[in-house]
C-alpha cells in the first residue's frame, strides 16, 4: 500500500518528457496533475543564484530584485510537455503586456549540456518570446540545476534512463518581490491565464 501511495504522488507531481510512444501515458498523468496544480498558495524562498541567459550574459537573482516573476523548467530537446508549456508562457507574456503588468519570465533549462545560449535563443524565438523580460537560463552543471529546483521550487528533476529526455514538473511558479514562490499553476493542460494575470497584478501592487 505504501508503495502504491508513493507511485501515485509521483504521478501527480511529475510529467516525463519521454519518447513519443509515451505521449498518451503522459497526457493521462498530466490531466491528473492539472487538478492538483490549478493554483496553490505557497511560501518558499528562492535561493540566490547567478547563471547565464540566452545572450550568454550573467543573469541571476540580483536582476530580479523587487520584481514579480514567473518561472518554469524546460529543455529545448523536449518531445512532449515543454512545447505547450512554452506556448502558454508566451501567451501569458503577451497578456501581461496588454494588461500593463510589470513581470519577468524565467525559463530554467534542465539540460544545460545541450542548451547553450544559441539553443536557448532559437527555442525562445520559436515562440516569439520577448527577450526584454523573458530570460532563458542555463550556464550551470546538471547537479546545480537539480539542487536549485529541489531546494527553491520543491520540484525534482530526473534523467530518463531510457532516453535523452527528463522527468520534471510541468508547473508555472509565481515569485513575489521578496523572492518567495507564492503560487503554483498547471502549465500544460488547464493553465488558468486570467487567474495568473490577476495574481501578478496583486503581487505587483504590493
Amino acid at each position: 500500500m505504501k508503495k502504491m501511495i508513493v507511485v501515485l504522488c509521483l504521478t501527480l507531481v511529475l510529467s516525463a518528457c519521454g519518447s513519443k510512444s509515451h505521449d498518451e501515458h503522459e497526457n493521462h498523468k498530466q490531466q491528473d496533475s492539472s487538478k492538483e496544480e490549478a493554483s496553490q498558495s505557497l511560501d518558499w524562498d528562492v535561493q540566490s543564484f547567478t547563471f547565464k541567459d540566452q545572450n550568454n550574459e550573467s543573469f541571476g537573482s540580483t536582476d530580479l530584485t523587487n520584481k514579480v516573476w514567473m518561472a518554469n523548467f524546460i529543455f529545448t530537446n523536449c518531445e512532449t510537455v515543454c512545447p505547450p508549456m512554452t506556448a502558454h508562457m508566451a501567451k501569458l507574456q503577451q497578456m501581461a503586456k496588454e494588461e500593463g503588468v510589470e513581470v519577468d519570465f524565467v525559463s530554467f533549462s534542465i539540460d544545460p549540456k545541450r542548451d547553450n545560449a544559441k539553443a536557448l535563443t532559437k527555442f525562445g524565438e520559436n515562440y516569439d518570446a520577448d527577450f526584454s523580460n523573458w530570460h532563458f537560463v542555463g550556464g550551470y552543471e546538471q547537479d546545480e540545476i537539480e539542487k536549485f529546483a529541489k531546494e527553491s521550487f520543491k520540484t525534482p528533476i530526473t534523467a530518463d534512463p531510457n532516453s535523452d529526455q527528463f522527468i520534471h514538473a510541468t508547473a508555472f511558479f509565481l515569485v513575489d518581490k521578496n523572492g518567495k514562490v507564492v503560487s503554483r499553476y498547471d502549465g500544460v493542460e488547464n493553465t488558468p491565464y486570467k487567474q495568473i494575470i490577476e495574481d501578478m497584478k496583486k503581487e505587483a501592487k504590493k
